[in-house]
C-alpha cells in the first residue's frame, strides 16, 4: 500500500515537472521573439522595469540575452529541446536509449546550426546573427585546421546526423524514397504525354476521315449547292503587248476637242489567269460550313455559291426559327474551322432571304486598272468624273460617277490599299477628261503620294504640301463656288452641265449691267474642279476649324457648281471624321481597319475590320445604304509615271492660278505681291480711275475681254480698296482712288 502511494506521488511529480518545463519553453520562445538589444543584459544593468520592452520582463531580457550570446540565432532550437523533455515527462515516458538518442540529436542540431551561422558570418554571407560564443569558438577553430570548406562539410554532416538521431529516419532510406518518387513521377508524366499524343493522332485521323467522307458525300449528294459563275460583260478595245508608251499610233479614248487623252497602251498588258474554278474545294467548303453550323445548333443548307477573283460568296438558307444574330456570332468559329484568314458574314443579303458567308480564295487574283479602263462600263460612261473602282465579289466591273456622289470619303489603315485606289481614281479622271473639262487641286501633306502628278496640265496649282496653304485652297474653293452660283443665277440655269451646254450653243449672253443697260457678254465654259486630299488628319491637326468649315460648305453646296471632294485618311477617328463631315459625305469607301469602332466611324456598321487588305474595300454609294464589297483596281507606279509623262508631253506647261493661295487681305490691308496680278490689271485700274466709276461691263467693253476675267478684276479692285462694294443696284461702283 505504501509502495502504491509512493508510485502515485512520483507520477504526479513527473507531470508537474513536465507542465512546468513546457510552460518554461513557451516563456523562453516569447523572450527570444521579443528580445531588444536596448533591454538590460549581462553587459548592462537597470533598475527601471518600465524601460524593459521584452515581454518576459527583466528575467526574460537576461535569459534571451544569455541564449543569444551563447548560441546566436540557433537559440530558437533550445525551446524545442525543452519542449520535447516536458512532453516526455507529461506522457510518463521513461528515459531510454531512444529518448536519449532524440535528445542527443537535438543538442547536436543546436551546436551544428550555431557553427553554420558563425561560418556564414565569417564568410561574409551572414543574413542572420552569428552562432554566438559557442558557434564562433568552434567555427574559428575548425576553419583554422580544415579551412572553410571542411568546416562547412563538418557542420552539414552534423545537421544530417542530428536529423537521423532525432527522427530515427535513415538518410539512405530518404534518398531511396526520393529517387523512387521522382522515377514514379517521370513515368506518370511520360504516360500522360503518350495519352495526349494518342488523342491528338486519333483526333487528326477522325478529322481526315470526316473530310474524306464529306468529300465523298459532296460528290454523291444530289442536292449540292449551285455554283453560279457570272460571265463578264464584253470588254472594250485592248492593246497588244507590242504597243509601248513612247509610240502613240491611236487613242483609245478621244476627247471631243483639244488635247488628246492618254492611250491604254501606256498601261501594262494584262495576263489573264488560266486557273479555273475549283469546284471540289467549293463543295467541300460548303459541307464543312453546313456541318460546323449544325454543330452549333444552326440548321440550314447552302443553296448557291458565287466564286469571285478574291473571295467566294456562299449563300446559306437557315432553317425556320434560326436567328440571324446567332449566325453572325459564329464568325470566329467558322474562320477556325475553314482555316481562313478572315470571314465576313452578311446577314442577311439585301433583297434575299439568305445569309452570305464570304470566304477568301486560296489563290487571289489581281484586278488590274487596265481591265477596268477597257471595260464596257467605263468606256460607255458619259460622265467626265467616272471613277474606276475595281470588281465586285462576282468579278463584275464596278465604276462610279463622282458627279452623282457628289463627294467621296476614303478611309483605311496603312498598307490596306488606300493610296493605290486614290491613284486609280485620279488616273480614271485623266483618261476621261482634258484640262478644259476638269481641273484638279491636290493636297498631299505627307509629300509622298501626289508629287508624281506635279506638272500635269490638269492642275490648278502645284501639289499643295503645306497644311496652311491647303486651308487657303479650300477657302478659295468656297469663293469659287459662290462665284459660280452667281453666274448660274444670272444665266438662269441650275447646274454646271446646263451652263456648259448653254455656252456651247451660244457663248454670247445678254444681261443687264450695273448701269441698267443691256449688254452682251461672252461666257466661257466652266471646268469641273476636283479637290483631292490625301491625309485629312494632318490638315485637321493644323487648322481644324478652317478646314472643317470649308469642307462642310463645299460638301453641302458645291454639287451644282461642279466642285467635288475626295478626302482620304488613314486615321478614321471621330476627331478626324467629324459628325458634320460624315453627314455630308454619303458616299464612303472603307479599306481594312484595325477595329470595329473604326469601321462604325466610317460606315456606321461593322465589317471593314474583316477585310483582307491589299485593295479589298467596302463601298457605300450615295444613293443606297447597301454596302458593296469591291476589290480595288491596281495601278503600278511605273504606269502612273507613263501617264504623267504623256500628259506633260501633249499638254505643255500647266497654267497655274497662283491667286488661289493668296489670302483675301493681309493684316496691313495690302496684298502679297505684284507677281500675282493679271497682266492687264494695271490697265483696268487706269481705266476705272479715269472714268470715275467701275463696272464689269465697262471693263469688258473697254478692254475687249471675257466676262469672267473682267469680274475677277473688279473683285480684285474691291479687295485692294480701289473701288467700293456693289450697292445691289444697276449703278456703277464708287472709285476710291484719284485719277492716275
Amino acid at each position: 500500500m505504501a509502495r502504491k502511494d509512493t508510485k502515485e506521488a512520483h507520477s504526479i511529480l513527473e507531470e508537474t515537472i513536465g507542465m512546468l518545463v513546457v510552460a518554461a519553453s513557451l516563456f523562453y520562445v516569447v523572450t527570444l521573439f521579443t528580445h531588444n538589444p536596448s533591454d538590460p543584459s549581462l553587459n548592462s544593468y537597470t533598475t527601471d522595469s518600465k524601460e524593459v520592452s521584452n515581454l518576459g520582463g527583466i528575467v526574460g531580457a537576461y535569459i534571451s540575452d544569455l541564449s543569444l550570446q551563447l548560441f546566436g540565432s540557433a537559440s530558437f532550437i533550445i525551446p524545442l529541446i525543452t519542449t520535447v523533455i516536458g512532453i516526455s515527462l507529461l506522457l510518463k515516458k521513461k528515459i531510454n536509449i531512444k529518448q536519449a538518442r532524440k535528445l542527443t540529436g537535438l543538442v547536436m542540431l543546436l551546436i551544428s546550426t550555431a557553427i553554420l551561422f558563425s561560418l556564414f558570418k565569417l564568410s561574409g554571407l551572414s543574413f542572420l546573427k552569428s552562432g554566438g560564443f559557442v558557434g564562433d569558438l568552434v567555427a574559428t577553430t575548425l576553419s583554422q585546421y580544415i579551412n572553410y570548406a571542411g568546416a562547412y562539410l563538418f557542420a552539414t554532416v552534423g545537421i544530417a546526423l542530428s536529423f537521423m538521431l532525432s527522427t530515427g529516419i535513415s538518410i539512405v532510406h530518404v534518398t531511396r524514397g526520393s529517387l523512387k518518387a521522382l522515377l514514379s513521377l517521370t513515368k506518370k508524366s511520360l504516360r500522360a504525354v503518350k495519352d495526349i499524343l494518342s488523342k491528338y493522332i486519333e483526333r487528326h485521323k477522325r478529322l481526315r476521315e470526316t473530310r474524306q467522307q464529306i468529300k465523298q458525300e459532296a460528290v454523291k449528294k444530289k442536292s449540292s449547292p449551285t455554283i453560279i459563275v457570272e460571265p463578264k460583260k464584253a470588254e472594250g478595245k485592248k492593246n497588244t503587248p507590242k504597243e509601248t508608251q513612247e509610240d502613240f499610233p491611236f487613242m483609245d479614248l478621244e476627247a471631243k476637242e483639244g488635247m488628246p487623252l492618254p492611250p491604254t497602251s501606256l498601261l501594262d498588258a494584262v495576263e489573264k489567269s488560266e486557273q479555273g474554278i475549283d469546284k471540289e474545294s467549293i463543295l467541300m467548303n460548303s459541307r464543312i460550313l453546313e456541318k460546323k453550323l449544325r454543330d452549333f445548333g444552326v440548321d440550314g443548307e447552302i443553296k448557291e455559291v458565287h466564286p469571285g477573283p478574291v473571295i467566294t460568296m456562299y449563300e446559306f438558307v437557315p432553317a425556320p426559327g434560326v436567328k440571324v444574330n446567332k449566325i453572325v456570332n459564329l464568325t470566329d468559329d467558322l474562320t477556325m474551322a475553314l482555316s481562313a484568314i478572315s470571314i465576313r458574314i452578311v446577314a442577311p443579303i439585301p433583297g434575299k432571304a439568305v445569309v452570305g458567308i464570304e470566304i477568301p480564295n486560296k489563290t487571289r487574283e489581281t484586278v488590274h486598272f487596265k481591265e477596268i479602263l477597257c471595260s464596257e462600263e467605263f468606256s460607255k460612261s458619259k460622265s467626265l468624273l467616272t471613277l474606276a473602282l475595281g470588281e465586285d465579289i462576282a468579278g463584275q466591273t464596278l465604276v462610279a460617277d463622282l458627279a452623282k456622289m457628289p463627294h467621296l470619303l476614303v478611309a483605311g489603315a496603312t498598307g490596306a490599299g488606300k493610296s493605290v485606289s486614290v491613284n486609280s481614281m485620279i488616273c480614271s479622271i485623266l483618261y476621261k477628261a482634258t484640262p478644259e473639262d476638269v481641273r484638279l487641286i491636290m493636297v498631299d501633306p505627307k509629300m509622298l503620294e501626289f508629287s508624281i502628278y506635279d506638272g500635269i496640265p490638269h492642275l490648278l496649282l502645284p501639289v499643295v504640301t503645306d497644311p496652311k496653304k491647303a486651308a487657303l485652297a479650300l477657302r478659295w474653293g468656297v469663293s469659287e463656288m459662290e462665284r459660280r452660283y452667281k453666274l448660274l443665277a444670272e444665266t438662269g440655269v441650275k447646274n454646271i452641265t446646263s451652263f456648259n451646254q448653254l455656252v456651247e450653243k451660244n457663248p454670247v449672253f445678254t444681261r443687264i449691267n450695273e448701269d441698267g443697260e443691256e449688254e452682251e457678254v461672252t461666257l466661257e465654259k466652266l471646268p469641273y474642279i476636283v479637290i483631292v486630299i490625301d491625309e485629312l488628319a494632318d490638315l485637321m491637326m493644323v487648322a481644324s476649324k478652317e478646314v472643317e468649315e470649308s469642307i462642310t460648305r463645299l460638301a453641302q453646296m458645291a454639287r451644282a457648281s461642279g466642285i467635288h471632294l475626295i478626302l482620304a485618311t488613314q486615321r478614321p477617328s471621330v476627331d478626324v471624321i467629324t459628325g458634320i463631315i460624315k453627314a455630308n459625305f454619303p458616299a464612303r469607301i472603307s479599306f481594312q481597319v484595325s477595329s470595329k469602332i473604326d469601321s462604325r466611324t466610317v460606315l456606321d456598321t461593322n465589317g471593314a475590320e474583316s477585310l483582307l487588305g491589299s485593295g479589298d474595300m467596302l463601298f457605300m454609294s450615295g444613293g443606297a445604304s447597301k454596302l458593296i464589297r469591291v476589290h480595288g483596281a491596281f495601278i503600278s507606279e511605273a504606269e502612273t509615271h507613263r501617264i504623267v509623262k504623256f500628259l506633260k508631253k501633249v499638254g505643255g506647261q500647266p497654267e497655274y492660278d497662283e491667286t488661289i493661295l493668296k489670302p483675301k487681305q493681309e493684316e496691313n490691308g495690302g496684298v502679297e505681291g505684284d507677281e500675282e496680278y493679271d497682266e492687264k490689271y494695271d490697265e483696268a485700274v487706269a481705266i476705272v480711275s479715269d472714268a470715275g466709276t467701275a463696272s464689269i461691263s465697262m471693263i469688258q467693253r473697254r478692254m475687249r475681254i471675257g466676262y469672267n476675267r473682267a469680274a475677277r478684276m473688279i473683285e480684285r479692285m474691291e479687295e485692294e480698296g480701289v473701288v467700293g462694294p456693289s450697292d445691289g443696284t444697276s449703278k456703277g461702283r464708287e472709285v476710291l482712288i484719284s485719277s492716275l
